[in-house]
C-alpha cells in the first residue's frame, strides 16, 4: 500500500512541505510507504485538448506528467498539496493534474484523495474546493480531517508553528491510511462498485 503525495509549491522547503511531511511522519506509522514528487518548480504546460491521449494513452507532451502516471496507477492514495496563489491552487500544478487525470485512462476508482492547501491567511477554501474536483470526477473516495485541510504561514517553514494546522494533517493522514485500508479489506470481501456504461450527453441535445 502506497501513497503519492504531489508538491505544488515551487519551493521544496515551503509551508506545502511543512504539512506533507507531517502527514508522511503519519503514514510511516501506519506501515504505509509514501513518496513525495516537488511538482511545483516544474516546466509543465497545460492541455491542449488535441486529443492524442485518447489514441495513445499518453500525453502527447513527454514530460514529468508521462512519468507520474504509473506511480498514480499503482498508489492506493493521492495526496495534492499547494501553496494558495490569488484564491486558488499554484498554476503549475493544475496544469499537471488536469493532463495527468485526463491523459492516464485507467481506472482511478476507490483511490483515496485529499487535497492540503496553504496560504498566509486566506483564500485556502477555494483552492481546496478546486484541487478536490479532480477526485470527485474520478470516483476517487475523498479523506476528510477534523477541519478543512489548511495550514498557515507566511515565510517558509513557519506552518510549522500551526499547531491546529499541523493537528489537521495528522487526523488526515490517519484518516486516509483507515480509507485505504477499509478499501482494501471491502474490495477483497466484495469487489468493487459495478459501473453503468457511461451515458454522456450535452446540454443541446
Amino acid at each position: 500500500m502506497k501513497v503519492l503525495m504531489l508538491n505544488g509549491s515551487p519551493r521544496p522547503n515551503g509551508n506545502t512541505s511543512v504539512a506533507l511531511h507531517e502527514m508522511e511522519k503519519v503514514f510511516q506509522a501506519e506501515g504505509i510507504e509514501s513518496e513525495i514528487l516537488q511538482v511545483g518548480g516544474m516546466d509543465i504546460r497545460g492541455c491542449i485538448a488535441c486529443g492524442t491521449c485518447s489514441q495513445t494513452g499518453k500525453c502527447v507532451f513527454l514530460d514529468a506528467v508521462n512519468e507520474t502516471a504509473p506511480k498514480f496507477q499503482e498508489c492506493s492514495g493521492l495526496v495534492v498539496g499547494s501553496p494558495v496563489y490569488y484564491a486558488s491552487a499554484n498554476a503549475t500544478l493544475t496544469a499537471f493534474l488536469t493532463r495527468l487525470f485526463y491523459s492516464a485512462h485507467f481506472d482511478k476508482s476507490m483511490k483515496v484523495g485529499a487535497a492540503v492547501v496553504a496560504a498566509r491567511r486566506g483564500g485556502l477554501s477555494t483552492a481546496f474546493d478546486g484541487l478536490n474536483k479532480f477526485f470527485t470526477i474520478s470516483g476517487m473516495p475523498v479523506a476528510s480531517s477534523q477541519y478543512w485541510n489548511s495550514i498557515h504561514g507566511k515565510l517558509p517553514g513557519e506552518a510549522s508553528q500551526d499547531a491546529e494546522g499541523l493537528q489537521i494533517m495528522r487526523t488526515l493522514a490517519r484518516n486516509m491510511a483507515f480509507l485505504m485500508k477499509s478499501i482494501a479489506l471491502g474490495k477483497e470481501a466484495y469487489g468493487i462498485p459495478a459501473k453503468e456504461p457511461a451515458t454522456p450527453t450535452d446540454f443541446i441535445r
